[in-house]
């Protein structure tokens, strides 16, 4: 039956289709958040996968392949040890052969890097408030955090002479 508006009233005059209507209504909203959640548990797993692969660094990869292309002959650990010393190396030798007009650029520079490794070792120090068993990491975090504070302050405090160097004398 229509009404004076022109629509059609279904609740009036036809109170059982009206509740089928609901619960058919009702049945595809169930089965509707049926296929979310199995979406969302599919999403979880493939998360749960991605982490787990994401886990391993590339050192560590770059050592388990030498471990395993040598037949076990080198250890992941000294693989990643000799990587560490080269790199100690290298940046000796590069922070040396920096004239002295560039060294204000470069201490700005680890100056911004040391700040980004005070947000790591702050993270590190309150890891306690996440789990349990963490006092290594909390005692590396503030070491790590003593190191990179000294070596702010220390940054400034030498491009502040590097600068007084190239100032006219009063």
């Amino acid at each position: 039956m229509a009404n004076p508006a022109g629509g059609v009233i279904l609740a009036q005059n036809a109170p059982g289709v009206a509740d089928a209507a609901q619960g058919a209504m009702a049945q595809n909203a169930a089965e509707g958040a049926r296929m979310a959640a199995e979406v969302a548990r599919q999403a979880a797993e493939a998360a749960q996968a991605y982490a787990a692969a994401a886990q391993q660094s590339y050192a560590e990869l770059a050592g388990n392949a030498a471990h395993a292309l040598t037949g076990g002959a080198i250890d992941p650990f000294v693989f990643q040890l000799a990587i560490f010393v080269l790199a100690v190396f290298v940046g000796y030798y590069v922070v040396w052969s920096v004239t002295p007009a560039l060294h204000t650029p470069l201490m700005s520079v680890t100056n911004a890097i040391s700040s980004v490794i005070v947000v790591g070792a702050l993270l590190a120090v309150g890891v306690d408030t996440v789990a349990e068993g963490t006092g290594w990491a909390r005692g590396f975090g503030f070491v790590g955090l003593v190191l990179a504070a000294v070596n702010i302050f220390g940054g400034f405090l030498v491009t502040s002479r590097m600068l007084a160097m190239y100032s006219k004398k009063k």
